[in-house]
């Protein structure tokens, strides 16, 4: 009856090399990237090398011109395996696709064939200090300056940040015109004035290299700029649903996870002489928790065909943000209850994976703001 039918006999083929990849490259070498704080560079080449990275890019520009579906394989794995250090997806299927979508020839050809390779690390500065998920209140500006955008400001929380190579950042160019005054422009890493911060020491997802990013009077080429000026905002409204759904899809597959790793602990695992999986309350609690993990992919995976088919509306993904994340960290409370002590212990993977989770409801939009867009689709904003 749930039987998945999204993917193909050659997605299943792809999944197979992602997850020898994983067991091979990744895993072995994770607890290590998490007490440095950051994932090798040469996982990343590696990771290049097996075509994990910007598969859905066209192949003129380095990519394997799959389509979007081989991307969730390479998350779907990553995250079975707990390894949430590599920031693959958000370079691939994030940063990539900005540039794809906006930048100029010039700066396709030069940049995502790196990407592709994993020869250059993507990010993107949004969030600041003083402007999380209102990314109208961002304070980093970009002055025009002949041939040159002049930037100065500070970015918090960004992914891939310590490794970074380039930097899809989001600018006023106009602070006086809102929404409106907002651009996206490419910073490489290497410019004069940009600095790289402490990388951050975070509850969760300890392995993955989020830092804070310092531009001072930071000069780039006027055709550094993705798009046209003051278009950064809509920009970032049409990529959103894509990244909030990249997170429901993570999500999904998780648990997934959790539940296996909760079903063999219970079933191994022994009180007052007998499995814990004998007893009544095990079985209802894995009851409930498998009951969630059907519903949630059974959706994760509609909303996945809805956005191939160009449906998914912000909406949407909105929804499928909220609900997953949130089902997510519920669930996986549960999990780790039924783990006892082992549970609280971080050599076990359910007490990674209820770490990292937490973030989901707050990174991509927080739960209270998926609410108010859901809320105001339902009945209109409130002035």
């Amino acid at each position: 009856m749930f039987t998945r039918q999204i993917f193909t006999e050659e997605h299943e083929l792809f999944r197979e090399q992602v997850r020898r990849f994983v067991e091979r490259e990744i895993t072995p070498n994770h607890a290590a990237w998490e007490k440095a704080g950051a994932v090798d560079r040469d996982a990343w080449r590696k990771a290049g090398e097996a075509g994990l990275l910007c598969a859905a890019m066209p192949e003129v520009y380095g990519g394997a011109g799959a389509d979007f579906l081989f991307s969730m394989v390479v998350m779907e794995e990553l995250a079975r395996a707990g390894a949430m250090g590599p920031g693959f997806s958000l370079h691939s299927d994030i940063v990539a696709p900005y540039i794809l979508h906006y930048g100029s020839e010039e700066l396709k050809r030069h940049w995502l064939p790196r990407m592709a390779r994993g020869e250059a690390i993507g990010a993107v500065g949004m969030t600041e200090p003083a402007a999380g998920s209102d990314l109208q209140g961002i304070r980093t500006t970009a002055v025009r300056d002949g041939d040159d955008w002049v930037i100065n400001g500070q970015k918090v929380f960004i992914t891939n940040g310590g490794n970074c190579d380039l930097i899809v950042l989001a600018c006023k160019t106009d602070p006086s015109a809102g929404a409106r005054g907002v651009s996206l422009i490419l910073v490489e890493a290497d410019r004069l004035g940009f600095t790289k911060g402490r990388l951050l020491d975070k509850v969760g997802w300890k392995a993955q290299d989020t830092a804070e990013l310092f531009f001072e009077d930071v000069r780039v080429p006027a055709g550094n700029l993705l798009g046209r000026e003051g278009r950064g905002f809509v920009q970032l409204m049409e990529q959103l649903p894509q990244e909030r759904l990249l997170q429901a899809v993570r999500a999904a597959a998780a648990l997934e996870a959790a539940l296996d790793w909760t079903v063999a602990h219970t079933t191994d695992r022994k009180a007052f002489g007998r499995p814990i999986a004998q007893f009544q309350n095990t079985r209802f609690k894995l009851a409930e928790v498998k009951a969630q993990a059907v519903v949630m992919r059974v959706f994760v995976d509609r909303c996945l065909e809805m956005h191939l088919k160009g449906e998914l509306d912000a909406v949407d993904a909105a929804l499928a943000k909220m609900v997953s994340s949130e089902t997510l960290f519920q669930c996986l409370d549960v999990c780790m209850q039924m783990h006892g002590g082992y549970g609280y212990m971080w050599e076990y993977p359910i007490a990674r994976a209820w770490a990292d989770s937490r973030v989901g409801r707050i990174a991509g939009g927080t739960g209270e703001i998926m609410r108010e867009i859901i809320g105001r689709a339902l009945v209109g904003r409130s002035e």
